[in-house]
């Protein structure tokens, strides 16, 4: 027997529903207060934003397809706490879009998650682009931050990749870019960031380590330290990305050693600033270690136990698992049939697997019960279902070789082949604006349950 649904009056149920769950007020837990770490108590509620631009539209657009599950499931993933991102705006906006947002987690009696994301020259200029004028404009902003959270307890992640992807990092041209002062502003913007918002006696502050298939243990402890991290409640990894959860688990707790072994007087002064030290996902003396094959690790691991000496890791750190249900996108499947694509178009899929890859799915759901001494919490930071920008060949993280496999309706014209996704078939949307197939198959493809079965 087939179902028959009123579709204006079920879309409207299902509005209801989405703004209903995103405003629950219970459980009211609340997290216990730790003077020393500030860490999170196990039953921590995490505050849910109002559901994203798109999102209803999409659930809405489900139903009148007759999809009464998949509607769910978008229903259910925009009422799972999520991280708020603060982008811009001027001084009295961002204070606006704070004091909203608390008063909102208030009733929640939840703790809401910042994200800051307007430094000066973010995203190297790539599909995130923008940020502040200048440093000044930045520590004004800043101050406004600061000034809206006041003695609130937050979580505030600081500037996602400012650390991981400096100005040194960005390939700029040295004749028209003055690469070591802009890098110097850098570290002083976040350590300002750091210093301001650690003034506020329920703000738990962490800083950009990027994730494990990017930067050396050793090379991200230095520049979190230079960042201001001593300071800092600790670090965030993984944000927009879909490294496994094992692996970030494994890679932060490194982090937290390198330090400590770092700042590790006692045992010897040779220690001392000395991250470049610390074994890693890519080196140990050892054995050899191979940073998609957790397996190997254990000669890092090794390495800490021989060598950190009576110093104890004290830095925490949280983790992204917004999209890491099935870990990153395996380009090698493109390499065989039916795609058959040459060496070089998979070598360019795996170098752009950060940037809307198909098949990831939602990961653990945001909780501070991690079982996971030094990580505070599995959170949910970039938004599921926005996309990671225009994602093609123009912008050099697609390739394709259409005379090996197309399908129909793909463009036959080098001009749009551009700016077509043949992962997904179709052109993504630009950086922040939801996707719907992404949304869907983040939902459908989820590690752990969402509440509809």
């Amino acid at each position: 027997m087939q179902l028959k649904t009123d579709v204006p009056t079920f879309g409207k149920l299902m509005v209801g529903v989405i703004l209903f769950c995103s405003a629950l007020t219970v459980p009211q837990a609340k997290a216990a207060e730790d003077p020393a770490y500030r860490t999170l108590s196990a039953d921590t509620r995490f505050f849910v934003p109002k559901p994203a631009d798109g999102s209803i539209q999409q659930a809405l657009k489900l139903l009148e397809k007759g999809q009464l599950r998949n509607a769910v499931l978008i229903a259910e993933m925009e009422a799972t706490p999520q991280a708020v991102w603060l982008t811009g705006g001027t001084s009295s906006e961002v204070i606006s879009t704070v004091t909203q947002v608390l008063h909102e987690a208030r009733r929640q009696h939840a703790i809401p998650t910042f994200v800051l994301y307007n430094v000066p020259g973010r995203d190297c200029g790539s599909y995130s682009a923008g940020g502040a004028q200048d440093t000044a404009a930045y520590t004004a902003w800043i101050d406004a931050v600061v000034t809206a959270i006041g003695s609130e307890k937050v979580m505030v992640l600081v500037e996602p990749d400012a650390l991981a992807n400096l100005p040194s990092d960005c390939g700029y041209n040295p004749a028209q870019v003055n690469i070591p002062q802009a890098t110097a502003n850098r570290y002083n913007q976040i350590s300002y960031a750091v210093t301001k918002l650690e003034t506020g006696l329920q703000t738990s502050v962490y800083l950009d380590a990027g994730n494990s298939a990017w930067h050396s243990v050793g090379d991200m402890s230095e520049r979190l330290v230079k960042g201001g991290l001593l300071q800092a409640q600790g670090f965030f990894s993984n944000v927009s990305n879909y490294r496994l959860s094992s692996y970030e688990e494994k890679f932060g707790t490194w982090i937290s050693k390198c330090v400590a072994f770092g700042q590790n007087s006692a045992d010897g002064g040779w220690r001392l600033g000395h991250y470049d030290y610390c074994a890693s996902q890519y080196y140990s003396p050892l054995g050899i270690v191979n940073p998609n094959d957790i397996s190997t690790w254990t000669y890092s691991d090794q390495w800490y136990t021989q060598n950190l000496g009576g110093a104890s890791p004290i830095t925490h750190f949280v983790i992204d698992t917004s999209r890491n249900g099935q870990g990153p996108l395996d380009a090698s499947i493109y390499g065989k049939a039916p795609y058959n694509q040459p060496a070089a178009v998979v070598q360019t899929l795996g170098n752009g697997n950060w940037c809307n890859p198909p098949g990831r799915g939602l990961g653990n759901q945001p909780s501070a019960n991690t079982g996971v001494p030094l990580l505070d919490a599995y959170l949910w930071v970039k938004t599921p279902g926005q996309s990671d920008g225009a994602c093609d060949a123009a912008g050099g993280v697609r390739a394709w070789d259409y005379s090996a496999y197309t399908q129909p309706g793909w463009p036959k014209d080098s001009a749009s082949q551009a700016t077509f996704d043949p992962l997904w078939g179709v052109s993504d949307p630009a950086a922040g604006l939801w996707f719907p197939q992404q949304a869907l198959d983040l939902v459908q493809r989820a590690q752990s349950a969402l509440k509809v079965r």
